[in-house]
């Protein structure tokens, strides 16, 4: 029998030629990423301790996303503490209120086929859209991964999920992972999610990348998806350097999966999760009418580029309703400068949106965007558990960002369809 993609990325990180499910293995590393929540300020004690240093400065990526900007004195010491640690430990790789970490690694290129990666969040799968083995660790582990180089692992079952057709208006990779979230349950801990199909095919990588984000909302160890044209495409023009036989990280016809799905993109509808849970995810037509206080599209799943671009396709010479508040934190500073660019943050201001700046920020429950007791929130984030937004008394409603738009614009929710529909019939 062949092998996966994840068990030929973790048999090569082995030093073996084959790996099995099951199977415990001590693995190399070939980067560890850590935000200013989950590194510096847990690692340094213990490191004083040990009296260790970091194995390789050069593969540690340091970014602060949870405590950007300072909004209160505690977060302003421990954004201080993330600086003097990258200067005192020799991390080069530093990118300060620069972005969310999930979007600033394949923004510089760190990313590439057949590299196994340790990321200290939660949302680390989110590099498995590069074609390597990226998954979340706990700062223990962390420690470890960062003094010796190497962890190890038990090797996960590989499960296969294939979306075959064209998406109808107004779906997009969100709307897939809402909708998989109910399917497949949210308990699919020691397995690995491999995304396939002409659907995922066409995807630009930026949609990819909200599959394997979402990987943690299945409860998945990491998502992956095969290189291809478009992956080495993005990692050059981000500065990346990789070779064509990076095409060559992928499974084998024969490989051993413990279960495979396949899914009709042109069936699925606009799809909205109800509080509290992902997996209470229906079509946006079922939610129809529900009134909302807040709308926000951030977060490293929700606010890249193209999801502004989806969001300003809705906007655009609209204006949000009445009592409603749309509040937009790009998930870097490059995806605002482009949007600048480009003129969709023109079109999201011109709405009524309020810009707020890049990190993780209301998503974690953290900075600007809280929410007050029975107040109803729809977000283009990943995670609506009861207070994830910073407040148990409040509602969460996750959806695509056309979905948030159209909802803002509306005052309740309501299928995106709708408003594309109308303007396809204006133009």
């Amino acid at each position: 029998m062949g092998l996966t993609l994840a068990e030929k990325i973790i048999a090569r990180a082995a030093g073996t030629v084959s790996v099995a499910p099951g199977d415990l293995v001590t693995v190399r590393v070939d980067l560890a990423m850590a935000h200013d929540s989950s590194g510096p300020r847990r690692w340094r004690p213990r490191l004083e301790e040990l009296g260790a240093g970091l194995w390789d400065p050069e593969r540690v990526v340091i970014v602060s996303d949870h405590y950007v900007p300072a909004v209160d004195l505690a977060s302003a010491e421990i954004l201080q503490g993330v600086r003097k640690f990258v200067a005192d430990y020799g991390v080069r790789h530093f990118y300060d209120m620069q972005g969310i970490c999930h979007v600033i690694l394949p923004e510089h290129g760190h990313l590439k086929p057949g590299m196994l990666v340790a990321g200290g969040d939660s949302h680390s799968p989110t590099g498995g859209a590069f074609g390597c083995y990226m998954a979340g660790f706990g700062a223990t582990d962390m420690l470890g991964i960062v003094v010796t180089g190497e962890t190890w692992m038990d090797v996960p079952h590989t499960i296969r999920v294939d979306w075959n057709g064209a998406f109808t208006s107004g779906v997009t990779a969100k709307d897939i992972m809402l909708f998989l979230c109910r399917a497949l349950g949210m308990d699919n801990a020691s397995r690995v999610i491999e995304y396939g199909g002409s659907t995922i095919e066409a995807m630009e990588m930026e949609q990819r990348m909200v599959l394997c984000n979402m990987a943690a909302e299945l409860g998945a160890d990491t998502g992956i998806i095969a290189p291809d044209a478009k992956t080495l495409a993005h990692i050059r023009a981000h500065g990346g350097e990789v070779e064509d036989d990076a095409l060559d990280w992928r499974s084998d016809e024969d490989a051993r999966y413990l279960g495979r799905h396949a899914f009709d993109a042109a069936a699925l509808a606009p799809q909205v999760a109800a509080p509290h849970s992902p997996a209470n995810s229906a079509p946006a037509v079922d939610h129809a009418g529900i009134r909302i206080d807040q709308a926000y599209i951030g977060a490293c799943v929700g606010a890249k580029l193209d999801d502004l671009t989806m969001a300003a396709e809705i906007l655009r010479g609209r204006k949000i309703a009445p009592g409603v508040r749309l509040l937009v934190a790009p998930a870097s500073t490059m995806v605002t400068r482009a949007a600048s660019e480009t003129g969709v943050l023109g079109a999201l201001l011109e709405a009524g949106a309020v810009l707020l700046p890049s990190g993780c920020g209301a998503c974690a429950g953290m900075g600007a965007g809280l929410l007050a007791d029975g107040d109803v929130c729809i977000s283009t984030t990943n995670r609506n558990f009861k207070g994830r937004m910073g407040n148990p008394g409040a509602s969460v409603y996750l959806a695509s960002p056309y979905s948030v738009a159209a909802a803002a614009v509306a005052g309740h929710i309501v299928d995106p369809r709708e408003m594309l529909a109308e303007r396809a019939g204006r133009a």
